[in-house]
């Protein structure tokens, strides 16, 4: 490659900015694979896991030929940081899985359930005992694309509830607004840009 006096172009800066490049891609595809595997989504892992391992040994290959690039390294890792921000930040645009959202209050309830249930959700409810008293167990399986507006609805109809929402590993049948697969889910964020 060119180099100017004893500057190389190739090893200072192209080099570098491939493997920057590279790494930003096989760090995203693994951080989505691992997220895949989690929510029980194993179908697209192992084509997520070969694409990831092929980029990061033709990476690798680079830095291993190259190895007095001092600039390469710090490529190699800060892809690696980027990489695993772009998965995390791709990830939460796909929204994917499902989440069980638990409401506790200690008055009321019934208005909720109705306006949960009339937004589309499936709405589970006991009746229970807190640290203070009688308390409604509100109980609702969500898909994560959907979470947002149903803790809005939560919100509006009771501003300082308590709720917690956790991940779900996998769900059998239930009441969804919008029953897709998360296949589904990417095709259809794929067609909407």
């Amino acid at each position: 490659m060119s180099s100017i006096g004893n500057f190389d172009l190739y090893a200072m800066v192209i080099l570098p900015l491939i493997i920057f490049l590279a790494r930003i891609v096989d760090v995203t595809l693994g951080t989505i694979r691992i997220i895949m595997v989690s929510r029980g989504k194993r179908n697209i892992a192992p084509l997520l896991g070969f694409c990831e391992v092929f980029i990061w040994i033709v990476a690798i290959s680079q830095i291993m030929q190259n190895v007095r690039s001092i600039p390469a390294f710090f490529a190699y890792a800060g892809g690696f940081a980027a990489g695993t921000y772009a998965g995390l930040f791709l990830e939460d645009k796909l929204a994917l899985g499902t989440v069980i959202v638990r409401v506790i209050l200690q008055k009321g309830g019934d208005d909720l359930i109705t306006l949960l249930r009339a937004a589309g959700f499936g709405v589970t409810s006991v009746n229970g005992e807190g640290a203070n008293g009688p308390v409604k167990l509100i109980y609702t399986i969500v898909k994560r694309k959907d979470l947002r507006q149903a803790t809005d609805l939560i919100r509006q109809d009771h501003p300082n509830v308590f709720f917690s929402v956790e991940d779900i590993r996998s769900t059998e049948a239930g009441v969804f607004p919008n029953n897709q697969t998360a296949f589904q889910d990417i095709f259809a964020l794929r067609k909407s840009k």
